[in-house]
């Protein structure tokens, strides 16, 4: 055997206990999500079902009300993660390609801004929400995620700028390209990559975020998937945990589904060859 491949078993060796309790819950969850209900506490507990039960997502679907808040969340996940670019775009430009009074002493800003937590300025939060009038409105947690998002967007896309070959933009600039158009016809394009990684970052935060959701969030029509899926535990004296299981189950394919989607994108260099 090679010692290549040696190396590559070893490695899986050492790391399969830990694949092991990492992917134990979701296993946990997706049994749960298909068991019939009388299995699911059943002592002793029965690891695999003795039948599949699809029908519990049928029946979680239309018990919980969980089609609104799904609505919910790719709504403001899908705004929250457009807006934050559209700002994120011009100031990663900025910070990379352009002197301004004070560039230093803003990009340790961005940094110094990623050591707070949300659950620390969410009484700021609230009340500037109420304020503005935007309490128990979805527009609220828009502007909440974009605003703890966009710190990020920009660290993450001026460093991918700086990595692009000045002779490009210098080449545009002897043609007479204005900031904007070398904006839009050279880095747009080149930074697709980047782009990519940065959108799914914040899609993720937005889709998972629950404590600003809680916060802000008053009507159950306004509830997004975290806050509805948290409803059926809290404040109740009979959890129905088949229903429990399916609508995590339901609140984790997206994600999934959205960064493996996206995989192939992010991996391709679109920078080679640029410069001859």
């Amino acid at each position: 055997m090679e010692r290549p491949v040696r190396k590559s078993l070893l490695m899986w060796l050492c790391l399969s206990p830990l694949v092991v309790v990492i992917l134990f819950p979701f296993a946990v969850m997706v049994s749960t999500a298909v068991k019939p209900r009388l299995e699911v506490l059943s002592y002793p507990p029965r690891w695999l079902p003795s039948e599949i039960r699809l029908q519990n997502f049928a029946d979680m679907w239309e018990a919980t009300r969980l089609g609104p808040a799904v609505l919910n969340s790719l709504l403001v996940s899908i705004a929250a993660t457009v807006l934050c670019l559209l700002v994120a775009i011009p100031a990663a430009y900025a910070a990379a390609r352009m002197e301004f009074t004070g560039k230093r002493l803003f990009r340790q800003f961005l940094l110094v801004t990623q050591m707070l937590s949300p659950i620390v300025l969410v009484l700021g939060i609230f009340r500037l929400m109420a304020r503005m009038g935007l309490v128990d409105q979805l527009p609220a947690l828009v502007l909440a995620y974009v605003a703890f998002n966009l710190a990020f967007s920009v660290w993450m896309l001026q460093a991918y700028f700086q990595t692009i070959p000045r002779e490009l933009e210098e080449a545009a600039t002897l043609d007479g390209a204005s900031p904007l158009q070398r904006l839009q016809r050279i880095f747009l394009p080149l930074a697709l990559p980047a782009i990519g990684i940065t959108a799914v970052f914040v899609f993720i935060y937005c889709w998972n975020e629950f404590v600003l959701a809680m916060t802000l969030l008053r009507s159950p029509e306004n509830n997004t998937l975290t806050f509805q899926t948290f409803s059926l535990v809290g404040g109740r004296y009979q959890v129905e945990w088949d229903h429990v299981m399916a609508a995590t189950l339901v609140a984790s394919v997206p994600v999934a589904v959205i960064f493996a989607l996206l995989q192939r994108s992010l991996v391709s260099g679109l920078t080679v060859g640029a410069v001859k």
